[in-house]
């Protein structure tokens, strides 16, 4: 089922946000238009005037200038049959999905809300009337995992379940042999990515393997505290362009993460496509990625002691950090655009006004 011609508006942040949602969509884009889409890409973070830029340091009059900037981009969605809406959680929802959803409506298009925030419990359980009413506007909400599914289902929700994409041509997949003690970080610098678990897990790690090293890339809030109490060995890289994210893990040989709060995060499809072996937390819908034993580890969360003893124990058995990396490499194959494309051809497809009241049920799409 393809729908050559159709008319996509796709609203998210732009890649001036390096973050998933922004690499997600930028993967989205490329691949419908190659699929013969006319996708027209709408960004919640219009640029700037360059000499009003100062304005992004200042709380408050940043978001009164980039809404500003943001609301009259949306009559672009005037000519869409489609429109397709990124989605996180609280007060960025209202900012930026919410307008897009209305606008859409108004000019009589599909509206299709694409939900990623591992926030949602959260989000959907306090917010009440500022959340609920308004995921009505959607024909059709999508998740991207099982995880999302089920939240949304215990608040009355329907949703469809589509995976998130990776594009393996981007990455070049290695053994790792010998498999050496390079480290690597590759989430936002944020409270609930819990890096500085990652931080002290690798302490412990370098108290047993000296010449052990982590690379931590990702730009964010916590980023001055982690650096006054990073150990020895360990590399503050920023924010990394998706261009050089590949070259980066090429670099590196196991993958750490520690968060708390999470959904899928395409960061772990990266370092699958890599072959890197996964440390990880059971956040979200991790454990249906990082499957423990077989596409990777899953330790406690908050326990670095816990991801130290893990990422010694690839060290010393190098052989089942292969046998890993390989499995999760089968695995991505269920993340990419081929995989997906006719889910969401499905997606942007009309349906009888009948259909269109998703009762309570979530639709899944595996």
């Amino acid at each position: 089922m393809t729908s050559p011609g159709m008319r996509v508006a796709l609203v998210a942040a732009s890649l001036d946000i390096l973050g998933g949602q922004g690499v997600q969509a930028r993967t989205l884009v490329e691949a419908l238009r190659a699929d013969g889409y006319d996708v027209a890409f709408v960004p919640i973070n219009p640029r700037f005037p360059r000499r009003l830029r100062w304005v992004r340091r200042i709380p408050y009059l940043r978001t009164v200038l980039n809404q500003a900037l943001y609301l009259p981009g949306l009559l672009r969605l005037a000519r869409a049959d489609v429109v397709h809406v990124f989605s996180a959680s609280f007060w960025s929802f209202l900012l930026a999905p919410l307008p897009a959803m209305l606008a859409g409506r108004l000019f009589g298009a599909r509206v299709v809300l694409h939900y990623h925030s591992g926030e949602a419990a959260d989000h959907l359980g306090r917010w009440g009337v500022l959340v609920h009413p308004w995921l009505r506007l959607a024909h059709l909400i999508v998740v991207p995992s099982e995880f999302l599914a089920g939240v949304f289902a215990e608040h009355g929700h329907g949703t469809r379940v589509v995976r998130n994409v990776v594009d393996l041509t981007r990455f070049t997949f290695k053994d790792r042999q010998p498999l050496r003690p390079r480290l690597m970080s590759t989430r936002n610098l944020e409270p609930y990515y819990r890096v500085d678990v990652v931080l002290d897990a690798f302490a412990r790690v370098r108290a047993e393997v000296p010449d052990a090293t982590l690379v931590v890339a990702g730009a964010g809030s916590e980023r001055l505290r982690l650096e006054r109490n990073a150990p020895a060995g360990v590399r503050f890289v920023g924010a990394v362009a998706p261009q050089w994210m590949p070259a980066l893990l090429a670099d590196s040989d196991i993958f750490l993460n520690a968060s708390v709060v999470d959904n899928q995060p395409v960061s772990i499809l990266e370092a699958f496509a890599a072959g890197l072996p996964v440390v990880s937390t059971p956040t979200g819908d991790i454990p249906a990625m990082v499957r423990h034993e077989e596409t990777g580890v899953i330790v406690p969360p908050l326990d670095a002691g816990a991801m130290a003893d893990a990422v010694l124990a690839l060290l010393r058995n190098p052989e089942r950090a292969t046998r890993l990396a390989r499995a999760a490499r089968t695995e991505i194959e269920r993340y990419t655009w081929p995989a997906v494309a006719e889910q969401w051809a499905s997606v942007y497809a009309p349906v009888h006004a009948a259909e269109q009241p998703a009762a309570l049920r979530a639709e899944r799409i595996r």
